[in-house]
């Protein structure tokens, strides 16, 4: 299996908590779409001649460029790739663009997942957030995806920001299972470096995330959306059986996947890539045909370490077989004097070799991650 991710790098504004590669403006959209094609062309053996089962529009907010422009560039994925027909095809959308004429036309394109970002129903958390839609705007949204027959739907939800109160986080999660969605993604809300947020908090202008109320919060989560029959198959991602994002399980499997655009990420087993950052940087690059991206071919340690990261993060796990397949016996011995100590503190459970988080230890993930990595000199 294999996924092709395309970087759609515009949006109506920046939010304050993002550090993804974006432009609030779609002012260079016309010199960016001429240039992503071209990538398409020339990327198109970077997968070999595996099947490419998902494509993923992500940003930046992809739901900005027209609807017509996301058929062309899945129209020329499937003459140059040999793309599965019936391929998870998702698009990220806001609120505020999804209309009926854009769905019908989304869904014409062949978009047939749709991913919202709606972060919250509540009109405070929304603002403080910087978002530019509002509660009732993020709801209709909801509502009419699904009245237009978008069935596999995920939306977005931000936790652990101040503005958020238990009983709101609560309402927005009730909301959400009532408007039968069948996948619902949720975030702690952190503070990355050299974002508007990160500023603003530093001068005092807000309040930063509280850590005990994002524990608090994510253990709701877990408990409630269990209750609801949604499987927690990675730590922030929640489905109804069988909906859970083929596109994003790829990543955690160790899946290879190619990504096009500014700043986007490639793997295929061998070595990792990622573009160049700018949109200018990156469409002359591409135009002149000079290398537009820079590689790393990963050291048997560094594949260890990003098994050991992506799969603890599963219902899939860590596989003891798998390490010995790939990694050796020695390797495989050595992860598990590692693990056994989180096993005996119930931090992870262990069955037939096959090694998960806890609910206990999913709070911990990162550190018990870090644990049981490899030395990289």
């Amino acid at each position: 299996m294999a996924g092709i991710y395309l970087h759609i790098p515009f949006c109506k504004s920046k939010c304050p908590y993002c550090n993804f590669f974006s432009v609030a403006s779609i002012k260079a959209v016309e010199e960016f779409l001429p240039a992503l094609h071209i990538e398409i062309g020339l990327q198109q053996h970077y997968l070999g001649n595996q099947k490419v089962e998902t494509l993923y529009f992500g940003g930046g907010t992809p739901s900005l460029i027209k609807p017509s422009a996301i058929s062309r560039i899945i129209e020329q994925i499937r003459n140059v790739f040999s793309v599965e027909e019936t391929a998870e095809i998702t698009l990220e959308a806001n609120p505020d663009d999804i209309s009926v004429a854009n769905l019908k036309e989304w869904s014409n394109a062949g978009i047939n997942r749709l991913s919202i970002g709606v972060q919250s129903f509540n009109d405070a958390d929304l603002k403080y957030l910087g978002r530019i839609h509002s509660g009732a705007q993020a709801e209709k949204s909801v509502q009419l995806a699904l009245d237009q027959g978008f069935s596999n739907l995920s939306v977005d939800f931000i936790y652990g920001m101040p503005s958020l109160s238990d009983l709101a986080f609560a309402s927005n999660l009730e909301k959400a299972v009532s408007l039968h969605i069948p996948h619902i993604s949720a975030y702690a809300l952190t503070t990355e470096p050299k974002t508007a947020l990160e500023a603003m908090i530093r001068k005092q202008q807000i309040m930063g995330p509280d850590e005990e109320t994002a524990v608090s919060q994510f253990g709701y989560l877990m408990q409630y959306l269990d209750s609801c029959g949604y499987q927690h198959y990675e730590i922030s991602n929640f489905c109804l059986p069988g909906k859970y994002s083929r596109h994003n399980s790829s990543y955690w499997k160790g899946d290879h996947y190619l990504g096009l655009g500014p700043s986007a990420h490639s793997f295929n087993g061998v070595s990792r890539q990622w573009n160049v950052s700018g949109i200018n940087r990156y469409t002359e690059m591409i135009h002149s045909g000079k290398p537009h991206f820079e590689t790393e071919i990963l050291s048997q340690a560094q594949k260890y370490n990003e098994y050991i990261m992506v799969s603890i993060r599963t219902i899939w796990g860590i596989s003891l077989g798998h390490l010995i397949k790939e990694f050796g016996g020695e390797t495989a011995a050595y992860f598990k004097s590692r693990v056994m100590p989180y096993v005996g503190t119930a931090h992870i459970f262990a069955q037939n070799d096959v090694f998960t988080l806890s609910d206990k230890g999913k709070l911990f993930a990162d550190k018990i991650s870090s644990d049981l990595f490899l030395d990289i000199d």
